[in-house]
Order: C-alpha cells, then structure tokens, then sequence
C-alpha cells in the first residue's frame, strides 16, 4: 500500500510545488484540490499565499491513501 515517501507522492508534491491542489488532484482528492488551489489564489492576493502553496506542497508528501 504506498504512504509517505512513496512515488506517488513525490510525484504529487512535485505537482503541488507548481500548481497548488495539483499533487492532491492526482492523488483523486478533488475537494481538498479545489480547496487548496482555491485558498491559494486568494491567499497570493495578500501575500500569503505561499504559506498555502507550502501546505499544499507537505500535503501531498505525507498522505496516506
């Protein structure tokens, strides 16, 4: 069963580090996906949006499916 570190989710992080939400999206998680990519866009509008960005990144990584 692959979990953190596996392939699929270095793959999905990598994904995230340039789309926020794209790791998550691959892995099949559409809600947190569009969250993510969502939370992103209005968090960039305020600067803050790396922190998401971030979140997303880590997300993707250590998931557990």
């Amino acid at each position: 069963m692959p979990g953190q570190g596996s392939a699929g989710n270095v793959l999905a992080a990598i994904c995230s580090f340039f789309i926020p939400g794209l790791g998550q999206l691959v892995q099949g998680r559409l809600l947190i996906a569009i969250i993510m990519f969502v939370l992103a866009g209005v968090m960039w509008f305020f600067f803050l949006g790396w922190l998401i960005h971030l979140w997303s990144i880590i997300d993707a990584a250590i998931w557990k499916g």
